[in-house]
């Protein structure tokens, strides 16, 4: 059984280590969670050994507060929720700035009597007025140690249950300075009664009020802009929580009428007009409109949207008026989803946070003997217990160990949030952090590499182009094969009329047979043209070596057994997935395909693309063995697939990314689920895991770094050689701009940006692909004045697939620009055709 509990009292990485030692020791308990960001923990335990009331009644024991988040928190909305939080967090960032506020207000005017006279300043200075500066900084301290009593209410009854933290050193540290400048006042109203003025003069110089006030207004300052700090990690869901209209428009019973959003149920008609922001997701039912899916899967380009489309919650309607009946609403729509996800994984533990919170775990006690052990030390080397006093009181105030704790979950928060603005689902904490360690990423091809919609590449026409396109697509039109579907998508696109069939036959995995106006038409493959007894020229034959060692499927189509065309039919590679995989052997990663395709088809894409190895022929259910032998061999894998058809191999990788699976974010076997079908989303969460184990390493090294430096300076140990001290003033300021310090870096991780832009680099590489394959150079005799000139350019661009070509006269070159591949017999035999010469092509 899993269950959230609210806790209350933690302030540093030693509170967080102390609640979770104390649930853990618990029989029964299997995993403990604790947040210092949200104040929570997440339990699994077995509910026949162990109960909520014995959790929390754990985590009271050793001084924090611990409630159980209850049904009616659980159902109502994260949206809610999240409100209620951050409310509660203003309200309490509100009322540390007043405690602040109010004890900066006391300290100044205790500073200047118990430092002015040392600066010159006539406050109170002199040995008459020793005993009215005493009480005034009794009285002036006093009223800031109340004001911020929340420290020695939380440190020492943590310091009772045995299970110390950042407060009970700052109690502790406060507590001594203060106590020591009462006995100081006690010794001077001593030295006055009974004439001492010796005493009275020393104990002028003997008192620590100041130090005692400013060791917790200063501490108070770290935590108050520490507090608007980590409230900056939130921004990303608050923008993501901000999104959720608040009414929608629905009909029921004929009637428009307008509800709150939260109260919408499946079913709904949901009418969305421009400007309208999508309240659930569902299905268009009429209308049309052009939706702006930015918000949610980071396409820059808004989507056009008609019936028979599903829309997303939160996205926006640009233009247009439409109908949608909803499938999804309030927890389960996409946004909330996202939302929750998001939190999880910020308030999730990276591998790295686990050993900062063992390490804070007895850092607290071992400092407080180091404290103790600085104070005797000192004494016992003959100083006086001032000297001695103040140096264990630094090493208690610059020893709390609020960086440490502060590290790895401020880093991690935003990073995930950063993360979900690109449409990146990173599931937890330990994901993000992985995907900085793997070293090989295995990539399915369709679907993934490719677009997983087959388009023609090539149309080879023995007759007129035109007619051959004509019965082509009315032939497959009757078929329902995705190959014979993109011969049909290919005539709609020019617009060519589909010549009626009938007497349609369908052999399956062979091809299509049928009738027209006393003509008998084929479509297939090689097998199946020559078992209805077509004869095949060496040409035709040879063209089909030709496409399929390109890659491409070959469809020979028939007219009354005669070949008349052969259409070259594929999977298309995505210009992202061209770019991403640039960027992975950039970073030192072996590139992998795995599919299912025959050997030659997935070796023409690996060759194009670059990809290190190739595994082909493989079913689904065998991927998962494939994976598992990489991770035999030691490397560390990510695998990248659809999230349906590769959930074994999915849940089998060291990380799995569910690409294109967006709608469907609830994906259990994947570990980052992206909302776009974008290969260079994956380079992008593989940059912002280095970055943010870079940023985390930085803060733990810094926060370590300080306290190696800092406690040793603080308890003197430079003192004999250098003279160097460090006042629980200097140290307690210290301590809190540490913590601010790695608050601030971590905050840097919001300006995160990809190395490749997704519009730069799919447009450069359209760029560099077209100067390397798609320009072709013809030499044509003939030629003789511009006229020609214009002749043989008009035949070279009447072309199929031809854009543009530049025909020189005096070179007696053209040079022919394709957006897609073109034969050369083709682009030859339209310059004869318009009767000139093709003398060679480059």
């Amino acid at each position: 059984m899993e269950k959230q509990f609210q806790v209350t009292g933690m302030t540093c990485a030693a509170c967080q280590a102390n609640v979770t030692k104390a649930v853990s020791k618990l029989d029964g308990v299997d995993h403990v969670d604790v947040s210092l960001l949200s104040n929570s923990m997440k339990v699994e335990f077995d509910d026949s050994k162990v109960d909520s009331q014995m959790i929390c009644q754990a985590v009271r024991q050793i001084g924090y507060g611990a409630d159980e988040k209850g049904i009616q928190q659980e159902k109502s909305s994260f949206q809610k929720e999240w409100n209620e939080r951050q409310a509660k967090a203003q309200e309490e960032q509100k009322k540390s700035f007043i405690r602040l506020m109010s004890s900066i207000g006391l300290l100044v005017p205790l500073m200047l009597i118990a430092m002015g006279p040392m600066m010159g300043l006539p406050i109170l200075s002199g040995q008459p007025n020793a005993m009215m500066s005493a009480l005034s900084q009794v009285l002036l301290a006093t009223i800031v140690l109340f004001i911020q009593r929340h420290f020695f209410i939380h440190g020492f009854q943590s310091l009772f249950h045995k299970a110390p933290n950042m407060d009970s050193l700052v109690a502790i540290g406060s507590a001594a300075s203060y106590l020591y400048g009462l006995y100081a006042v006690y010794q001077m109203a001593y030295g006055f009664g009974y004439g001492h003025m010796e005493m009275v003069h020393h104990s002028m110089h003997a008192m620590y009020f100041e130090s005692a006030a400013m060791i917790v207004t200063l501490v108070s300052v770290g935590k108050y802009l520490e507090s608007r700090s980590k409230k900056k990690t939130g921004d990303a869901l608050d923008k993501l929580v901000d999104l959720t209209p608040k009414m929608a428009h629905v009909i029921r019973n004929g009637k428009e009428i307008s509800i709150p959003a939260e109260d919408l149920v499946k079913g709904d008609q949901i009418v969305i007009r421009p400007g309208d922001r999508i309240p659930a997701d569902g299905t268009v039912i009429s209308g049309t409109g052009v939706v702006d899916q930015s918000a949610i899967t980071g396409e820059s380009i808004p989507v056009d949207k008609e019936a028979g489309d599903t829309v997303l919650s939160a996205t926006l309607n640009q233009n247009g008026s439409f109908v949608f009946e909803a499938s999804k609403v309030g927890e389960e729509s996409t946004l909330a989803q996202i939302i929750q996800l998001v939190d999880e994984a910020g308030n999730s533990k990276a591998p790295i946070a686990r050993i900062a919170d063992k390490v804070a775990g007895i850092f607290v006690p071992v400092v407080i003997l180091i404290a103790l052990l600085t104070g005797v030390i000192w004494i016992l080397l003959g100083q006086d217990i001032e000297f001695s006093l103040s140096n264990a009181v630094a090493v208690l105030v610059i020893s709390c160990p609020c960086a440490l704790g502060l590290a790895t979950p401020v880093a991690i928060m935003v990073s995930t949030g950063k993360a979900a603005e690109y449409g990146i689902l990173i599931k937890s904490a330990a994901s993000l952090e992985n995907l900085a360690h793997m070293d090989t990423i295995v990539l399915d091809k369709t679907g993934t590499i490719t677009s997983g919609k087959p388009s023609v590449q090539q149309v080879l026409s023995f007759t007129e182009e035109k007619e051959l396109l004509s019965w082509a697509a009315g032939l497959e039109a009757g078929s329902g094969h995705p190959l014979g579907q993109a011969v049909v998508n290919y005539a709609k696109d020019r617009k060519i009329a589909f010549t009626a069939m009938d007497s349609f036959v369908s052999v399956t995995g062979k091809g299509i047979k049928a009738t027209s106006q006393g003509h008998t038409y084929l479509a297939g493959n090689r097998r199946y043209c020559q078992e209805e007894g077509v004869i095949l020229s060496q040409a035709v034959l040879d063209a089909m070596d030709q496409v399929s060692q390109a890659g491409w499927t070959p469809l020979l189509f028939v007219k009354d057994q005669k070949v008349q065309g052969l259409i070259s039919v594929a999977d298309t590679v995505k210009e992202t997935s061209r770019a991403a995989i640039r960027e992975f052997k950039k970073k030192n990663l072996q590139v992998v395909m795995l599919t299912g395709d025959n050997e030659n088809t997935a070796r023409a894409i690996a060759q194009d693309l670059g990809i290190d190895k190739v595994i082909s022929d493989v079913l689904p259910a065998d991927k998962e063995s494939v994976i598992r032998d990489f991770q035999n061999q030691g490397r560390k894998v990510i695998m990248v697939g659809d999230g349906i058809n590769d959930a074994p191999s999915l849940m089998r990788a060291d990380i799995g990314i569910a690409i294109g699976n967006g709608t469907d974010i609830a994906a259990d076997s994947a570990d980052v689920i992206l909302m776009k079908s974008s290969l260079l989303d994956v380079n992008t969460a593989i940059e912002l895991s280095h970055k943010t184990i870079r940023n985390i390493h930085m803060n733990l090294f810094w926060a370590f770094f300080y306290n190696a430096l800092g406690i040793p300076l603080a308890a003197g140990l430079f003192y004999p050689f250098f003279g160097w001290r460090l006042s629980p003033m200097i140290g307690s300021a210290a301590m809190s701009l540490s913590s601010v310090c790695v608050c601030a870096n971590a905050l840097r991780l919001r300006w995160f940006k990809p190395s490749v832009q997704l519009e730069e680099k799919i447009e450069k590489v359209i760029q560099q692909k077209e100067e390397e394959t798609m320009t072709k150079t013809m030499k044509v005799d003939g030629m003789m004045c511009q006229h020609c000139v214009a002749h043989v350019k008009k035949a070279l661009e009447g072309v199929n697939g031809v854009t543009k070509a530049d025909v020189d006269l005096e070179s007696k070159k053209a040079v022919i620009h394709m957006d897609q591949a073109v034969d050369d017999q083709v682009l030859k035999t339209a310059v004869e055709e318009a009767g000139y010469t093709p003398i060679s092509m480059e």
